[in-house]
């Protein structure tokens, strides 16, 4: 067995060209001799079981009658198929290269002989980080104001507010009015321009303009005519600008009424701890600060890698950006189809590409790409280590808190090689903070 292998290598040939680029690499590898002729057998066997051909059994076609039917080329993409990983280990394990982005491949030769697989490597640039403590780089104090929390009180007064009937009076914006419209336009109605019982909030400009403030002043049963103006930008050519007229009549008034602090307010609101307007105030500021806390924190961070950017020198290989590019609009895509929207209705929708899409993520790609280059950079710098049995302990934890076993979350994560990964970039990262304090 040992003596057939190593026939195999000395029939198989190889070669590793460096091109222009540095971190471009052409490696050449050529499958031969018996190893190619056994995928060739191979691919037969697998061709000739759903073949049929006059004269023979389906399965029992001879090889040279099969070849003369279909012709050996009709076997060469199965013999490819079954070689193509053998080729690609050899290429890594004769180049020593390590691909940093999805090889590209192609076949520069194939006959009954043999095939020859062309590998493009992209590698590793060089990295230089010139500067990455003291840039003097600051967080920002977060501050939240009795303003702030006010505002967030009195959404959450209107949100559970009451609706009630205003007996008397008339409409006022903030106001609800239950009306029944008609438009005309020429004197005749108009299609999609009819509705009976709608509850438009006053205010809300959710109507042309003008019709909500035509509304005001209006009392219940009191019948009106509105004379509008449809925008140019409407979607219906035959309304663009034109003036037309709706005839309303006006059932009920409703209004927002604000709740009060009281304990019915505090049950329906279920908070935990919660029970007066102090203590509400409270909780809210501390979201706040909570909230306002992890946006300065990311902006610090932000500040911080653009900071040690502008000190970091490295010439990104095109095919690094083109591979994140991939990346950010697959992650578009999927964002993009929970909210029902696909990535073609998306570019009917905005008038845009592929292109333009494209375009557009590749900053951020090339962005996030030297982000990367250099924080590996840095870890090397500072011999950063995480050791497995520290990322098995990592991921038990965050297993726990998602609740997950343990070994799904590692297969949704990318396994414990990403754990490692991701918790070296953290510790640079607070490497860089405690850095620039």
């Amino acid at each position: 067995m040992a003596k057939k292998e190593e026939t195999k290598k000395e029939e198989t040939k190889k070669e590793t060209k460096e091109v222009k680029n540095v971190n471009r690499h052409e490696v050449t590898v050529r499958i031969d001799g018996t190893e190619w002729k056994e995928a060739m057998d191979a691919a037969f066997e697998a061709k000739r079981k759903d073949v049929s051909v006059s004269g023979f059994r389906k399965g029992k076609v001879p090889r040279d009658i099969y070849e003369k039917n279909f012709g050996k080329e009709s076997l060469y993409q199965s013999a490819i198929d079954s070689v193509m990983q053998i080729a690609y280990i050899r290429a890594l394990d004769d180049s020593k290269l390590i691909p940093v982005v999805q090889p590209k491949l192609d076949i520069t030769d194939i006959n009954d002989e043999g095939v020859e697989f062309k590998f493009i490597f992209i590698t590793k640039p060089e990295v230089k980080v010139k500067k990455y403590k003291g840039l003097k780089v600051k967080k920002e104090t977060v501050k939240v104001t009795k303003e702030e929390v006010d505002a967030e009180v009195a959404k959450i007064l209107e949100q559970y507010g009451e609706i009630r009937v205003k007996e008397k009076g008339k409409v006022e914006k903030g106001n609800i009015a239950v009306i029944d419209f008609e438009g005309f336009k020429d004197g005749v109605a108009f299609d999609g321009g009819k509705a009976e019982n709608y509850e438009l909030e006053i205010g809300s400009n959710t109507f042309i303009p003008g019709f909500e403030d035509q509304l005001i002043g209006m009392k219940a049963h009191e019948e009106k005519d509105i004379n509008v103006t449809f925008p140019e930008e409407y979607p219906a050519e035959e309304l663009k600008g034109k003036e037309v007229t709706f005839k309303v009549k006006l059932h009920e008034i409703k209004e927002k009424v604000e709740r009060e602090f009281d304990d019915e307010l505090f049950e329906d609101l279920g908070m935990e701890g919660i029970n007066s307007k102090e203590s509400l105030e409270n909780e809210i500021k501390l979201n706040i600060e909570a909230q306002k806390e992890t946006e300065a924190e990311n902006n610090y961070v932000d500040a911080l890698l653009e900071a040690v950017a502008e000190h970091t020198e490295v010439d990104i290989p095109e095919e690094m950006i083109e591979e994140e590019t991939d990346r950010l609009v697959g992650r578009y895509e999927e964002q993009l189809k929970m909210q029902g929207i696909s990535l073609d209705l998306y570019y009917q929708l905005t008038k845009t590409s592929e292109k333009d899409l494209r375009e557009q993520i590749g900053k951020e790609s090339a962005k996030n790409v030297k982000y990367r280059l250099m924080l590996e950079e840095i870890s090397t710098m500072e011999k950063v280590e995480i050791t497995e049995e520290d990322a098995n302990k990592e991921a038990e934890e965050l297993a726990k808190k998602y609740g997950m076993e343990k070994d799904e979350f590692l297969k949704n994560f990318g396994g414990i090689e990403m754990v490692q990964y991701d918790m070296e970039i953290r510790k640079v990262i607070d490497i860089l903070k405690e850095g620039n304090k």
